[in-house]
């Protein structure tokens, strides 16, 4: 394994970060508040470590896609590892394990929080925790092939790592142009929602944080009722960028250059978009007594079913309070999610599509066992490695749910309580029922409750193998022989000269 080009790229994410650190610390001298101090002082430490990571440049700068999953699992945790230190350092999150919880829910776009005031953070905490969710939603190392010069053709093997959905391609020929694509459009529907906000008279700073919030479909609020308080307008804009959102970003790279027919053919977002109508649909009507008229009612459905398909998790009502049905249309959704190679997190619509045709080919070779019929999404047939990893994955996905809901057991809370905060989790959605509905939050868990969670939140992000390839023997393995035969090398060298 080459340990050379995972520790330069450890190295260029402290880097990333240490500068992404300066942004809070300018919110802070504009407000005044001595927390950003902290906040410099961290970047400061990500500064200098990255800078000693990468004085020695790698020999080798090929990486398959084993290496390219090592890094990108310790780049999460090296982001949120130092990315939690100024909520301890300000006292503002004492705990670490909760400012931990709260750093990585964060950054994996999930927004499930441990805090039950939100509004007593300092302008510059509640900066800082909102952006983590706009830096983790196109995700850290997509950013760095945009903007800092990593040689090399398996750059790719970094993007799969990192990116949602079944399969990860290249939009244009080199990997460093399609990722500063992908990157220029979320700036710039980040940056049209925040103006759109800003018409409706949402304050810039408010804006800015609900817009970072929404693009990276994580759901942290700045207020304690999260979207509640604010108009109409502004949870219509809301609703309709988080749905924009949960879209293959991939549909509006083909937009932008005028290749309109290809973007409508896609399937997957077909689907994506009739679930929502249909989801909304059904919750307009069994809610609608509710509401004080219909107009609320189609506000409030379209804006939770919005939020929880595309795992954003803000909210503007207490659907803890809806009846069976909306509640169990919810947490269907949670699990279906948005669409691959969107910042949406659950399985993906895609999976479910690829899914779902393959169990009816099943059952068309019964009744016709001489029939020959191939999987298709788009018009084109999908390859056998594509459909198999779509299998292992599901799998995977409810072996993991299946161990996590039985952990978090031993906190003793009731079953909905724990199946849907690992459902909450794992789908990167925020909210989940009962105890962690949106009116509340997740500080009552034990530590060792909240480190399964937080594990689930990784391995949902980063879509689980990569996370869980950390824990493979043979990983460590090569590791340490890579290590052993390049001091060997290096001694032969010496020899020589």
């Amino acid at each position: 394994m080459n340990s050379s080009i995972i520790r330069f790229i450890l190295g260029n994410v402290l880097k990333t970060e240490a500068a992404l650190l300066l942004l809070p610390c300018l919110v802070a001298l504009i407000y005044t508040e001595p927390e950003g101090v902290w906040y410099l002082l961290v970047a400061a430490v990500c500064f200098v470590l990255g800078s000693l990571m990468t004085k020695r440049k790698p020999a080798n700068n090929i990486f398959y896609l084993k290496e390219g999953c090592i890094a990108t699992s310790l780049s999460w945790i090296f982001l949120s590892f130092f990315g939690c230190l100024p909520f301890c350092l300000t006292g503002e999150i004492p705990s670490f394990t909760d400012a931990l919880f709260e750093t990585i829910s964060g950054f994996t776009t999930t927004g499930a929080s441990i805090l039950s005031d939100v509004e007593a953070l300092a302008h510059c905490s509640l900066f800082w925790r909102s952006f983590t969710h706009w830096v983790g939603g196109m995700g850290v190392l997509v950013f760095l092939l945009a903007v800092i010069p990593l040689s090399g053709g398996s750059n790719i093997n970094l993007m799969r790592a990192e990116s949602p959905g079944p399969s990860v391609g290249k939009l244009v020929p080199k990997i460093k142009t399609t990722a500063r694509f992908l990157y220029l459009i979320y700036l710039g529907m980040t940056v049209l929602e925040t103006i759109l906000l800003m018409i409706g008279r949402m304050p810039l700073f408010d804006a800015l944080c609900t817009s970072f919030g929404t693009a990276g479909t994580g759901g942290f609020g700045i207020k304690n009722s999260s979207i509640a308080g604010y108009s109409f307008y502004i949870q219509w804009v809301v609703t309709i960028f988080m749905i924009l959102f949960g879209i293959n970003f991939n549909a509006y790279y083909l937009l932008l250059f005028g290749k309109i027919k290809s973007a409508l053919r896609m399937e997957e977002i077909r689907y994506y978009l009739l679930i929502i109508l249909v989801s909304v649909a059904v919750i307009f009507l069994n809610i609608l007594g509710l509401c004080a008229n219909a107009f609320e009612a189609l506000t409030q459905s379209a804006f939770q079913v919005a939020s929880i398909m595309t795992t954003t998790g803000f909210s503007t009502t207490d659907f803890n309070t809806w009846d069976a049905s909306c509640k169990v249309i919810l947490v269907l959704l949670m699990f279906v999610g948005a669409c691959a190679g969107s910042t949406g997190g659950g399985i993906k619509v895609s999976r479910l599509v690829i899914l779902f045709k393959t169990v009816r080919k099943e059952f068309t070779s019964y009744i016709h066992p001489k029939s020959i019929k191939k999987i298709k999404m788009d018009d084109k047939p999908v390859e056998h490695e594509v459909i198999r990893t779509v299998n292992v994955y599901i799998v995977t996905f409810i072996v993991l749910f299946v161990f996590s809901v039985f952990l978090i057991s031993f906190d003793d809370t009731d079953l909905v309580t724990g199946f849907t905060a690992v459902a909450a989790t794992i789908n990167n959605i925020g909210p989940g029922l009962e105890m962690v509905g949106p009116a509340e939050n997740f500080s009552f868990f034990s530590p060792f409750a909240k480190y399964v969670l937080m594990f689930d939140m990784l391995a949902g992000r980063l879509e689980l193998f990569p996370l869980l390839l950390l824990f493979h023997p043979s990983i460590w393995k090569d590791l340490f022989a890579y290590k052993k035969s390049m001091r060997s090398f290096r001694k032969g060298r010496n020899q020589i000269y």
